[in-house]
């Protein structure tokens, strides 16, 4: 889509919440990296996705700020929360700074670390998984997680589109990561999927009942 239908777009969907803005304002100002956020209209995607699956519990591989954890925690069942994943500090306080000024700050739990080597310890069944870390691990986290994905579970992976390198003949390390990660979603017979050509690519993926979830 041009420019004017994405704020088109934008001026007809919801608003996000003061702290979401705040902690969107505080990005683009201090950090470089700010496209790594999942921004506004992204931001108002995962909230609904999550208000339409209502996850127990959620995960999240990438932390960042904090910005897409809360948006996932909005759509949470009553008892939920969201357990997210990063490995840098700095970033992870400033992302806790902004959960602790919401009523979610008792709903999302942090952890610090390699998330290949702390998702096997983590408690099922997951109902939501959002991947948004390194590249190159996308199918490795994708692995690590579906063994304890509830039936009609979910994992939305974003960047899938890598601003359209995929289609490229010629594929960096992450883009033939991204590339050979689609792939692999599609040949899986255990789920059904969608790639939205929203921002840089989500992918939503939904667990077919008849696999085996375990905890």
């Amino acid at each position: 889509m041009n420019d004017e239908m994405i704020k088109y777009a934008e001026e007809l969907t919801s608003g996000e919440s003061q702290v979401l803005q705040e902690l969107r304002a505080h990005c683009y100002a201090h950090y470089e990296d700010s496209s790594m956020l999942s921004g506004f209209f992204q931001g108002r995607v995962l909230s609904m996705l999550s208000h339409m699956i209502r996850p127990k519990t959620a995960l999240e591989i990438g932390t960042y700020l904090g910005y897409s954890a809360l948006c996932l925690a909005e759509g949470l069942a009553d008892d939920g929360r969201v357990i997210t994943i990063d490995v840098l500090e700095e970033t992870n306080r400033v992302a806790k700074s902004f959960v602790d000024k919401t009523a979610y700050k008792d709903k999302i739990e942090f952890l610090l670390g390699n998330a290949a080597h702390l998702i096997p310890n983590i408690e099922g069944p997951f109902d939501l998984v959002f991947i948004d870390a390194d590249k190159p691990n996308y199918s490795k986290y994708y692995d690590l997680v579906f063994p304890r994905l509830s039936d009609h579970g979910f994992i939305i992976a974003d960047n899938v589109l890598w601003s359209g390198k995929v289609l490229e003949a010629e594929k960096d390390e992450n883009t033939q990561a991204l590339f050979d990660f689609g792939k692999k979603v599609l040949a899986d017979d255990r789920v059904e999927n969608v790639l939205l050509p929203i921002r840089d690519g989500l992918m939503v993926i939904r667990k077919k009942e008849t696999s085996v979830s375990l905890t």
